[in-house]
């Protein structure tokens, strides 16, 4: 016997898959945007970066490679590189800390040690919807570095949807990482 199913009575979203969202960047549909994000299925346009968010973005970027050498560290700093997270997320975080950073395709997801966001125009995003995507994902720690009110959002222990351990951090005080051995900043030049 062939079973019914019910009718739906409006539109459903369809989420895309990894694989889909890659096949339209690649015949050029993104084209008109500077950067899209997979997020939960959803494509999202980013905004263009201004100079505050650039400069924060390039000294974190350039503390943490400078960190990562002392310590010898086997992880690399990445801007902007794209992480696969199966089935529906291709987010592009500002700085990601890997452990393979040689290869082709999306930053593999279980070599991702660290994300950090900065966030001038995006921090309910980034403290909502992208912490539980990276915490989901069990991404061991996540950073947002928080312009307006001039302080790190330092998060790890990632269960279910939500970071379980979190402290902030004043610019201008050192942040160590809780899950990156040896991975010390100063923000004095933040």
């Amino acid at each position: 016997m062939t079973e019914m199913l019910p009718l739906n009575t409006a539109p459903l979203p369809v989420k895309l898959r990894i694989e889909d969202y890659l096949l339209l960047d690649r015949s050029g549909a993104f084209d008109g945007y500077a950067k899209t994000e997979l997020i939960e299925g959803q494509i999202f346009y980013m905004n263009a970066q201004h100079r505050p968010h650039a400069r924060i973005k390039m000294k974190l970027y350039d503390a943490i490679s400078a960190s990562l050498r002392e310590a010898r560290s086997p992880l690399t700093a990445f801007v902007e590189a794209s992480i696969s997270i199966p089935d529906h997320g291709v987010p592009g975080p500002d700085i990601v800390l890997t452990s393979e950073p040689d290869g082709e395709g999306l930053m593999p997801l279980p070599s991702v040690a660290l994300v950090i966001e900065v966030a001038d125009t995006t921090l309910s995003t980034d403290l909502g919807r992208k912490a539980a995507l990276y915490a989901t994902a069990g991404i061991p720690e996540y950073w947002v570095a928080d312009l307006e009110a001039r302080v790190i959002h330092q998060m790890w222990a990632p269960e279910g949807e939500a970071y379980a351990q979190r402290r902030e951090v004043a610019f201008g005080e050192p942040i160590e990482a809780v899950t990156v051995a040896g991975l010390i900043l100063s923000t004095v030049t933040i």
